[in-house]
C-alpha cells in the first residue's frame, strides 16, 4: 500500500473542505458547519504530521538510531490523532455550548446543507481512495485495521467519523429549518465534538502500545519457529524477543540450539542462512539477531 497517496489525497480534500465549510459557516452562522470546518483544518494539520512522519521514517540508520527511524511514524501518528480528534473535539464542544447557551440566528440553511453534503461526499471519496490502495496492494480492510499502521488507520477513521459528523450536521440543520429553534444547531455541534473527542481517546490509547514497544503477533513468532526448526542444523529454538520499530519493520532476537558436532564456521554459516530465510519468509522482519546456545 502507498501511504503517501492516501495522505496526499486526504490533504487535498481537507484543504478544499475547510475553505467551503468556513465560508458557509460565516455566511450562515451555523456552529454545526463551523465544527465541520474545525475538523477539516485539524484533519489537514494531522495529515501533514503523518506525511512528515513518513518522510522522517525513511532516513537511513545511523549511529544514534542503528535500527533506523521507523518509529517516527508511530510518534507522528499519535500527534495526528491528538490534533485531528481530541483537539478538534474540544473546539467543537466549545463552539456548540456557546450556541446552545446563547443561540445566534441561523440563516442560509440551504447553502449549509449543500456544504455538509459535499463534506459527506468527499469523506466517501477518501474512504474509496484507501480501499483502492488496499486492493492494489492485495490487502483487506481487516488487515489494515489489525496492523500497526496507525497513520493509515487514523486516516480511515477520520473519513469514517467525518461521515458520521456530516450526517449529524445534516439532521441538525434540517431540524433547525423545520422547527426554527437555533439552539439545535449548538446541540448538533456538541454531538459532533463528543464523537471526535471519544474517538481521539480510543485511538490514543491504541497508539500507546506502539510507542512503548509492542512485540510481533504470536502467530508470526510461531511461524518463525516452524521455519527455523525445519533447518537440519537446528535442534530447537529456545527463546525469542521481538519489537515493532515501524508499521512494516520489526526487530527479532532469538536464542537457538544448534546440533552437536557443528564447527564454529558451520554455526556462523547456519546463523547467516537462518537469518536470511527469516527475512525472506517474513518481509516485515528486517533485523534478526541470533544467539547460538549449546
Amino acid at each position: 500500500m502507498r501511504p503517501q497517496v492516501v495522505v496526499t489525497a486526504t490533504l487535498v480534500l481537507n484543504a478544499t473542505l475547510f475553505v467551503l465549510n468556513l465560508s458557509v459557516a460565516e455566511l450562515s452562522g451555523s456552529r454545526a458547519v463551523l465544527s465541520q470546518a474545525i475538523y477539516t483544518v485539524t484533519d489537514l494539520i494531522g495529515s501533514a504530521f503523518l506525511l512528515w512522519g513518513l518522510y522522517l521514517s525513511r532516513r537511513p540508520a545511523d549511529y544514534d538510531h542503528p535500527f533506523g527511524h521507523g518509529r517516527e511514524r508511530f510518534f507522528w501518528a499519535f500527534i495526528s490523532i491528538v490534533v485531528s480528534f481530541t483537539v478538534a473535539g474540544l473546539l467543537a464542544l466549545g463552539t456548540g455550548f456557546d450556541q446552545l447557551t446563547d443561540p445566534g440566528k441561523i440563516s442560509h440553511i440551504g447553502e449549509a446543507l449543500l456544504v455538509v453534503g459535499a463534506t459527506l461526499a468527499a469523506s466517501v471519496v477518501g474512504i474509496a481512495v484507501t480501499l483502492r490502495e488496499l486492493r492494489t496492494s492485495k490487502e483487506t480492510l481487516g488487515q489494515l485495521l489489525a496492523s500497526a499502521n496507525q497513520g493509515l488507520k487514523s486516516i480511515f477513521y477520520q473519513d469514517l467519523i467525518a461521515i458520521v459528523g456530516a450526517i449529524a450536521a445534516f439532521v441538525g440543520l434540517l431540524a433547525v429549518y423545520r422547527t426554527g429553534h437555533d439552539a439545535i444547531d449548538g446541540l448538533t455541534a456538541i454531538v459532533e465534538g463528543l464523537i471526535l473527542f471519544l474517538a481521539g481517546i480510543v485511538l490514543s490509547v491504541e497508539s500507546r502500545e506502539y510507542l512503548v514497544g509492542r512485540a510481533l503477533e504470536p502467530g508470526t513468532i510461531r511461524g518463525v519457529f516452524a521455519l527455523i526448526e525445519r533447518d537440519p542444523r537446528v535442534a530447537r529454538v529456545r527463546d525469542a524477543h521481538s519489537m515493532l520499530i515501524g508499521p512494516d519493520d520489526a526487530l527479532l532476537a532469538l536464542k537457538v540450539n544448534f546440533r552437536d558436532g557443528l564447527t564454529t564456521d558451520q554455526i556462523e554459516l547456519a546463523i547467516d542462512e537462518v537469518a536470511s530465510s527469516i527475512k525472506k519468509g517474513f518481509p516485515g522482519v528486517h533485523h534478526v539477531v541470533i544467539e547460538p546456545e549449546s
